[in-house]
């Protein structure tokens, strides 16, 4: 199954997504009818609450107080931290005994209002953020929720920054419009991304990259992006590998260079045994290995290569490669190498941005491509040893 997670700042028209992908076959776990689940009366959370703040959180009923537990937790961290602790615990428990249920071609949308509070993105497979202008979210609930202007603003300052939410997102809903346009938009990400994704992912399949080579100007958007599919790739591995080293190579982790719009990652490993075991894991994250035997060119060294794994990228939203390679080895060497000597030093940048615009107008294939940009490589591998042993250069430990 995919597992998507929803989130947006209050006011921003969250569940009104979460309908609308709801009426597109997702099954919605809302996170904000669980907290009130797990602490309903004769819940042990409600119980656990009583202990922590006291009796004065209950209704003469003897549940709970919602506005009377608010007073007590707004503007107080110390609190709210401990409230968390109660009831956190017990929505991820329900939340993943909820999945488990699902069916296995499910798309599971996890509606988190604080998703990026409690640093859960990496668990997603794909994070959707809804966002609107302030003004329209505070308006939205002086409408809806009988807020003053003072206390929506005060709401909207509580919770995460728009630009950490953004941060977040493999997907940005606008929701500045109306509901026709917000449903399109919902409608359109369902058929042409989800849907794609969620397949792929149960068929243990790459999304299709394409053949045709494009060189895109330089997007600063690629770190980021890069950023998002290793947490991803380090919460799947997770205790397997310890701190696994994977880290963003290629043209899109060179600030200035035009490229691809095709994120290439590495991931380190001791031997391709290791590499064989961690398949299941990567694959589970969306990063399914790609048939085929694949291997580096030992540059400067004529007709020697060396075996890694290749995996791909299940999402046909975002095209990335994940290479798998034994640490120490030339080929992982080198792609450091390279996009280090290429971050420092401007002008082999410059040459190498000059050299791909030719290349792509020659070659529109990626096969071809590939076996033009040889004769570069095996120069700028010597230019690149060069450079390491003048600066002192080492493989970086990220």
């Amino acid at each position: 199954m995919l597992k998507v997670g929803l989130t947006g700042g209050i006011g921003a028209g969250k569940s009104e997504v979460a309908k609308r992908l709801a009426h597109n076959g997702a099954i919605i776990i809302d996170a904000d009818r669980l907290a009130r689940e797990v602490v309903e009366k004769g819940t042990d959370g409600l119980a656990e609450i009583v202990g922590a703040f006291g009796d004065k959180i209950l209704g003469p009923d003897g549940a709970l107080d919602r506005p009377a537990l608010g007073a007590e937790v707004f503007g107080d961290d110390d609190a709210r931290r401990r409230l968390e602790r109660i009831i956190h615990p017990r929505v991820r428990a329900r939340t993943a005994e909820l999945t488990r249920a699902a069916p296995p071609d499910a798309i599971v949308v996890n509606d988190v209002p604080l998703l990026v509070e409690t640093g859960l993105a990496s668990s997603y497979h794909l994070v959707l953020v809804v966002d609107a202008e302030q003004e329209r979210r505070i308006a939205r609930l002086v409408e809806t929720r009988g807020m003053s202007e003072a206390q929506a603003a005060a709401r909207i300052a509580a919770q995460a920054t728009d630009g950490q939410r953004r941060a977040a997102a493999d997907v940005l809903i606008d929701n500045n419009g109306d509901l026709v346009g917000l449903h399109r938009r919902v409608d359109a990400l369902v058929r042409e991304r989800l849907r794609p994704f969620e397949e792929h992912h149960r068929l243990r399949t790459t999304a299709p990259i394409g053949s045709e080579v494009t060189v895109r100007d330089p997007d600063p958007a690629w770190p980021a992006e890069a950023a998002r599919l290793i947490g991803r790739i380090r919460h799947a591995l997770g205790p397997a590998v310890g701190n696994a080293q994977v880290t963003h190579i290629g043209s899109t982790a060179v600030p200035g260079l035009p490229a691809k719009d095709v994120i290439d990652l590495m991931l380190a490993v001791r031997t391709l045994d290791e590499a064989d075991d961690l398949a299941g894991r990567l694959a589970d994250a969306g990063f399914p290995r790609r048939a085929g035997e694949w291997s580096d060119n030992a540059h400067g060294r004529p007709g020697e290569t060396w075996p890694k794994r290749l995996h791909g990228n299940a999402d046909p939203g975002r095209p990335a490669k994940l290479h798998v390679r034994v640490a120490g080895s030339p080929g992982w060497r080198f792609a450091l190498l390279m996009r280090d000597h290429l971050r420092a030093v401007p002008a082999a940048r410059d040459d190498y941005a000059t050299a791909k615009a030719g290349w792509s107008r020659q070659n529109q294939n990626f096969f071809p491509y590939g076996e033009a940009k040889q004769p570069w490589f095996e120069a700028e591998a010597l230019a690149a040893d060069e450079w390491a042993a003048a600066t002192g250069w080492q493989p970086p430990d990220e």
